[in-house]
């Protein structure tokens, strides 16, 4: 399984241990953006064999933690990982197909939006979520879901 050595960099800047599992789950997700969990265990599992669910999810688990990889999960979908943190970007999901694509924010800026009351709170973030209908289900002419996609 070759790997890219920042990612080795990046464990260990986050005084993390390097393993097979953390760099294979750190491969995936450089080629795979907004991939979801079974995925990810299925492509590992293609690199090095035979790895557990549970040692996915505990891998998911520390890089997250350590602010690695990002979690996102639209309403309606499954949790998905991506590597671009520590940025101030968004999502576009399709209702109709579930596909999720990066939107870099208007603002430029964290958070990007002012709460009308912020209830006392100091807010640092701002997560937005755009809804419609991609360009590929636009062309076969699928209708979006109407709230939920399907994933």
């Amino acid at each position: 399984m070759p790997t890219d050595p920042k990612f080795e960099t990046m464990l260990t800047g986050a005084a993390l241990r390097v393993t097979r599992p953390r760099l294979a789950v750190l491969s995936v997700l450089h080629g795979h953006p907004h991939v979801e969990t079974t995925a990810i265990i299925d492509h590992v599992r293609d690199d090095l064999g035979g790895v557990s669910n549970q040692a996915v999810y505990d891998v998911l688990s520390a890089l997250h933690g350590a602010g690695l990889v990002r979690r996102i999960q639209p309403e309606g979908s499954v949790a998905r990982y991506e590597l671009r943190v520590a940025d101030n970007h968004h999502h576009v999901v399709c209702r109709a197909c579930g596909a999720i694509a990066d939107v870099d924010c208007s603002a430029g800026h964290a958070p990007c939006l002012t709460a009308s009351d912020d209830h006392g709170f100091v807010i640092d973030e701002a997560e937005v979520i755009y809804w419609g209908t991609c360009p590929a289900c636009l062309s076969r002419q699928i209708p979006p879901s109407g709230g939920e996609p399907h994933v």
